[in-house]
């Protein structure tokens, strides 16, 4: 199993917000403080010099990069778990010393060593493999998006809050620089009242399957060629409906599947939502609106754009976002002529004093025009600033006996409304959501999505 990178083709002195409210709402608080508390149960205590014993899970695509990060901090990599061993071979090569497994379910039931997992399969699977490894006491980073519906992400965050384990999200813009400077100068008041986002992905999946199969506007191939190698293929559908293996989902292709993947909204709205909900303090929005390219009950659709309406937070005001994946949005009035948008993604805030534009990652943020930004001076860091990676950060964090800054109980809800934004294209129209009731209010049909219906054999 592999999770890929997808394929190119404020006032001045904001209220205060409770670790309880965090947790309620997904608060942006957590984004960067570090939640308070030893571990307790079951979960070896590690001492300030003792390694972190990590077992990878999923290792072939992007779980090989945030093991490497991890085995550079010289923590222990003791087990490597994937459905295919010959796409994961380079990662089994590089760390000779570790037990290797196919099915995670043996690896946490017999190899007691581990005291944590990195998580890095395809969207479909990251909740059920996630909440395995917190029943069994093993501290989780799970790569982004956290799970596959909303229902997956609630009980994440229940989960993670009653086993005390340290949990991370792979949303590698917690840990940067820019979306700390993103917070900052909002928050000191730098383009005052902000009510309004902009926020895109211009990348898309299109073609399905990556030219795999010849594809009919975007329908399942038929033929059914021989597994590769020795993929483990019903494992790797784990909790997914059964279907025949194909190239076109696997490796690296199940993105653009509903069945398999969370499509531009999870993969990249992941990532670039993560300084908005940080920054303006957002829980959950109310309404959904999509409109998108021909909609297809199979694959993400090639476009999209989505509108999120977040109410009003204390003395915060309501803010409205709208997300454009396949696309960008309008070129902002404040640009200077030749200046262009970051190529593949960003935000850019809209304020009553001006505007702010940043990466995917909140990377690179600056005010617009330029001119505003050479003569804006910039506050004090406010914010704590992470020394290594976003993977070392939760090591570090498992030492200290802490939560991490992209912890479920902040990286659940983030996900949570990038899975509504995907409801709305498949509902195609405007859903109101009742976060607290877990429910769609005037599209009955759409509330199909908010929980699927796992495969026989499977649970969560």
């Amino acid at each position: 199993m592999c999770n890929e990178p997808s394929p190119p083709s404020a006032p001045a002195s904001p209220p205060a917000i409770s670790r309880r409210d965090v947790l309620r709402t997904g608060g942006a608080i957590a984004a960067f403080g570090i939640l308070p508390g030893r571990m307790k149960g079951g979960v070896r205590q590690l001492s300030a010099n003792d390694k972190v014993n990590i077992a990878g899970i999923g290792v072939g695509g992007m779980g090989a990069s945030n093991l490497a990060a991890i085995a550079a901090a010289n923590e222990n990599i003791v087990a490597l778990c994937d459905v295919d061993h010959e796409y994961a071979a380079k990662t089994i090569a590089k760390y000779p010393g570790a037990k290797l497994w196919t099915d995670y379910r043996e690896m946490l039931e017999n190899q007691k060593d581990i005291d944590a997992v990195v998580i890095a399969t395809p969207d479909h699977t990251h909740a059920v493999i996630s909440m395995a490894a917190m029943r069994a006491g093993k501290h989780v980073y799970c790569q982004k998006p956290l799970c596959h519906d909303i229902y997956e992400a609630r009980m994440l965050a229940k989960a993670a809050e009653e086993t005390k384990v340290c949990t991370q999200m792979g949303i590698q813009g917690s840990s940067s620089e820019g979306l700390a400077l993103v917070c900052e100068w909002i928050w000191d008041g730098a383009i005052g009242e902000v009510r309004e986002v902009d926020a895109y992905c211009a990348l898309t999946y299109y073609p399905w399957g990556h030219k795999s199969w010849s594809s009919k506007w975007g329908t399942r191939p038929e033929d059914k060629p021989p597994l590769p190698g020795d993929l483990k293929w019903d494992l790797w559908l784990g909790p997914a409906p059964e279907r025949a293996y194909h190239p076109a989902y696997h490796p690296r292709t199940w993105r653009c599947w509903w069945d398999f993947g969370n499509g531009m909204m999870g993969d990249r709205g992941a990532h670039t939502f993560n300084p908005i909900v940080t920054a303006l303090k957002l829980g959950a929005p109310t309404s959904i609106d999509a409109t998108s390219t021909d909609l297809n009950p199979d694959v993400h659709p090639v476009a999209s754009i989505i509108t999120f309406e977040f109410p009003a937070r204390g003395a915060l005001p309501p803010v409205k976002v709208t997300w454009y994946e396949g696309t960008r949005p309008p070129r902002p009035a404040e640009f200077e002529d030749g200046r262009k948008l970051p190529t593949e993604g960003g935000a850019i805030f809209k304020g009553s004093k001006g505007s702010l534009v940043c990466g995917v990652y909140g990377e690179s943020p600056r005010l617009i025009p330029e001119a505003k930004m050479q003569a804006y001076k910039q506050p004090a860091k406010s914010l704590p600033r992470i020394s290594g990676t976003h993977e070392t950060h939760w090591t570090e964090c498992i030492r200290a006996g802490k939560q991490a800054n992209a912890a479920f109980s902040y990286s659940a809800p983030l996900t949570e409304t990038c899975l509504l934004g995907n409801i709305a294209k498949r509902a195609d129209t405007r859903i109101l959501w009742d976060a607290a009731n877990m429910k769609i209010t005037n599209v009955a049909d759409a509330n199909r999505f908010v929980r699927a219906e796992y495969r026989q054999g499977w649970s969560l």
